[in-house]
């Protein structure tokens, strides 16, 4: 079913944002940049559990997690 394909990219986008959020930490030149970068792909993921939250089911017992 397409929605649990969706969160599952969800899950993906939510992991990069963390990635990018402990790479931001580590590289000061350009932290600001990626922390900007992470938390525009964080809220590209809720904004796409959103979609499927309102205009689609899930299959039954599908859990995505956040991480």
């Amino acid at each position: 079913m397409a929605a649990n394909e969706i969160l599952q990219e969800a899950k993906k986008l939510h992991k990069v944002s963390d990635s990018l959020e402990v790479l931001a930490a580590q590289t000061t030149p350009i932290s600001e940049a990626l922390s900007i970068l992470s938390g525009s792909i964080r809220g590209s993921a809720t904004l796409l559990e959103i979609l499927v939250a309102l205009k689609m089911t899930p299959k039954p017992g599908f859990d995505p997690g956040i991480n």
